[in-house]
């Protein structure tokens, strides 16, 4: 019939947003999962597909194969990199949330506790504890034995245990300590700000050379809230702060003359701010105008 995707093109199109997911969780970068999305259709249109037997799990093994030797030249860009480099932030939609592993998978905290993993560590943590695959499966998209594969998964999930968020925070939670932020900063209210922020609150901002932003961490409530009061009350004033869905999660963002200036995204440890990561790269902000799907 006239208009049918191929079979190739038919399996592709079926898993696509689990790959971007894939490709995204190793990267950070949605740019970067793109790019790795259109290496792995050019070498998938080349698989003779009465030899796979599980359509998923070949591309799964393709993207991660193909994300890896991106990862190590994205690794090489981040060193030159000006200031500190933050996730690229996405607009999600809400069955995201909904998928609680999925949105702590991908949330700005765990992302940057990701950073903090080698290459192959990444990626077997991300298969296995994000999308559940098996040992086997693992073993031949990174190119290790399957018993190597369980020794790296271990150290991986110790790695990520003792530097993730404590404890499971709801929507609700996250939503209620946002509007307070919200408030606090737009007035520019110093003690309401320090009653949000955990006493070890590190601040990160991401301009990427181009924007101005702060260009090393901000450490501890006082010396947060006195840079946050000063600048983003100032900031707020000038446009507007609004609520969104930001990689599973509740975020704000910062528009200026209608254009999305920052986003401002928290990590919340015993009910207090104890992360706070604000976006302004304008080459980050691309997929922050439209919701961007994500599937396990």
């Amino acid at each position: 019939m006239a208009g049918t995707p191929d079979p190739a093109t038919e399996a592709f199109l079926a898993h696509r947003n689990l790959l971007f997911t894939v490709a995204y969780e190793m990267l950070g970068s949605a740019a970067d999962a793109e790019d790795v999305l259109q290496e792995t259709w050019l070498r998938w249109v080349g698989v003779d597909l009465g030899i796979v037997e599980n359509q998923r799990a070949y591309l799964v093994r393709i993207t991660t194969r193909q994300a890896l030797t991106r990862l190590r030249t994205l690794s090489r860009r981040k060193e030159s990199y000006v200031g500190p480099w933050l996730p690229e932030p996405l607009l999600t939609a809400p069955d995201v949330a909904e998928d609680v592993e999925l949105a702590d998978s991908v949330s700005m905290a765990m992302m940057l506790v990701l950073e903090t993993l080698a290459p192959t560590e990444r990626a077997v943590f991300v298969l296995r504890e994000v999308f559940a695959l098996d040992y086997d499966e693992i073993a031949e998209a990174v190119g290790k034995s399957p018993a190597a594969v369980r020794q790296i998964a271990h150290r991986a999930r110790a790695h990520v245990a003792a530097r993730r968020p404590r404890g499971v925070v709801s929507q609700t939670e996250s939503r209620q300590a946002l509007e307070a932020f919200q408030r606090a900063a737009e007035t520019g209210d110093l003690q309401r700000l320090l009653d949000l922020l955990a006493p070890d609150v590190v601040f990160l901002g991401d301009g990427g050379g181009v924007k101005q932003a702060v260009l090393r961490p901000v450490v501890g409530a006082d010396r947060v809230a006195r840079v946050l009061a000063a600048g983003l009350g100032r900031i707020a004033a000038m446009g507007s702060l609004r609520p969104a869905e930001v990689n599973g999660h509740p975020a704000l963002v910062l528009r200026l003359d209608g254009e999305i200036d920052t986003v401002v995204a928290v990590r919340i440890d015993d009910g207090l701010i104890s992360g706070l990561y604000a976006v302004r790269n304008p080459e980050k902000l691309s997929h922050m105008e439209q919701e961007t799907a994500l599937r396990r």
